[in-house]
């Protein structure tokens, strides 16, 4: 199973417009963003009596998949 994941094969397009990663191209992809967005929904459901520390989690969960965001996109992030 988990040379599904490792392929090699990108899992994200590029933006057309610019920085980042566009919409997934694969299944990986989309299963990635689905788990991200279930982890900040997650994260701020469960810390919504704790604002301040809800901001914190949130932002920690928003940007600490961003390195295989950009690892999985073809062609890499460049302004475009």
């Amino acid at each position: 199973m988990l040379h599904l994941l490792f392929d090699g094969r990108p899992w994200f397009r590029p933006k057309s417009r610019g920085y980042g990663a566009g919409l997934p191209v694969a299944w990986q992809g989309w299963v990635m963003l689905a788990s991200h967005v279930a982890l900040i929904a997650g994260v701020s459901a469960l810390l919504r009596d704790r604002p301040a520390m809800m901001a914190i989690f949130v932002l920690l969960a928003a940007f600490a998949p961003l390195p295989l965001y950009r690892a999985k996109t073809e062609g890499g992030w460049r302004w475009r």
